[in-house]
């Protein structure tokens, strides 16, 4: 006998630990769980206007606090291709595709571009929101138009790309957080595209593995190898990736600051006016990496990463940020913020 999934399921009193890669411990008063992104609206109406907090696998969440009620959690995993042309595809992934499976499954169909964003954690659906990037790319720049529930109109609506106001790890879905609920992501995908070779060790890592005519899966498979050498995998280590957004500076300030601290690494900004510094080397100059207190701490392979080492709570890990934050804004006068959405609390 088969059984069906239901469209949509509402629990009470239901833990929060599975769904955050931080591994704190929080509860929702209720979760309500989409399969089918269709009955979202008959979802919705069984909850009236209660504020809602959407989680993927809850890789850029830090939970400081309970939700206040809903949390909705998106099981669509369906991925299609929607067109196939002489030179790109139009793909379709559900919310709850994770977000290497896509890379990878993209890769496989013979389609580029988001290599350089293999194994990021989270989902397709968290995607849009941060416009998530590493090494040079971002996603935003394959994305061809996310379909969402519009909670202020009661509707459906498509948004394409100039629409979603994608940004340095930011987007029309961050400015506006209770507004849209994601259901797909529709990508621009080609079959053949510059490879961006020339970021944070992607050469030297190619030739490590002696590829010396590299494809887009061979740059996949050198980013797994970086990020697993230098990132902690968060079923072992609470995390949720880079806490701190690498901050970026008019042009001015920078040469101001390389004259103290020549060595200090920046990167293309914005635009030519202002350049983007890197604020791992930041928060190592002020000590921090490998620092711990409780169990809160920063990582000993990566000063960017926070880490929970068992028992600490989101509201312990948010203080121990602000004390990060805090001896970087003493000591360079340059302010970094977190990546993460705080749920429960302000920055």
């Amino acid at each position: 006998m088969t059984t069906v999934a239901p469209a949509w399921s509402l629990l009470e009193n239901a833990s929060l630990h599975p769904f955050n890669t931080f591994h704190v411990h929080a509860s929702a008063p209720r979760l309500l769980r989409v399969g089918d992104a269709s009955a979202l609206p008959q979802a919705l109406a069984g909850i009236g206007d209660a504020p809602l907090l959407v989680l993927g696998s809850g890789s850029n969440v830090l939970l400081a606090a309970d939700p206040a009620d809903v949390v909705l959690v998106f099981d669509n995993r369906d991925i299609d291709i929607l067109e196939h042309r002489t030179d790109h595809a139009i793909v379709r992934a559900g919310a709850g595709v994770i977000w290497h499976e896509m890379v990878m499954w993209s890769l496989a169909q013979g389609l580029s571009g988001l290599e350089n964003l293999a194994l990021i954690p989270g989902t397709v659906g968290a995607a849009p929101i941060q416009n998530i990037g590493a090494y040079g790319v971002q996603a935003g720049e394959f994305i061809q138009t996310v379909e969402a529930w519009d909670r202020q109109c009661h509707d459906w609506v498509r948004l394409d790309q100039a629409a979603c106001r994608f940004g340095y790890r930011d987007s029309l879905f961050k400015a506006e957080p209770d507004r849209y609920l994601i259901t797909a992501v529709e990508f621009r995908l080609p079959l053949l595209h510059e490879l961006r070779l020339d970021y944070a060790g992607i050469r030297e890592q190619l030739q490590a593995m002696a590829i010396a005519l590299p494809t887009a899966a061979d740059i996949a498979r050198a980013v797994i190898a970086i990020r697993q050498r230098k990132l902690p995998d968060p079923a072992v280590l609470g995390n949720a990736g880079s806490f701190f957004k690498n901050p970026i500076l008019p042009l001015e300030q920078v040469q101001l600051l390389l004259q103290h601290y020549p060595e200090l690494p920046t990167y293309p900004g914005s635009g030519a006016g202002s350049r983007k510094l890197s604020a791992a080397w930041m928060i190592e100059a002020c000590g921090w990496k490998g620092q711990r207190e409780g169990d809160a701490g920063v990582s000993p392979d990566h000063a960017l990463v926070l880490v929970n080492h068992g028992s600490a709570t989101g509201s312990e890990l948010l203080a121990f940020a602000r004390r990060v934050s805090a001896s970087v804004l003493e000591k360079f006068g340059v302010p970094i913020e977190p990546e993460p959405r705080l749920v429960g609390a302000h920055w």
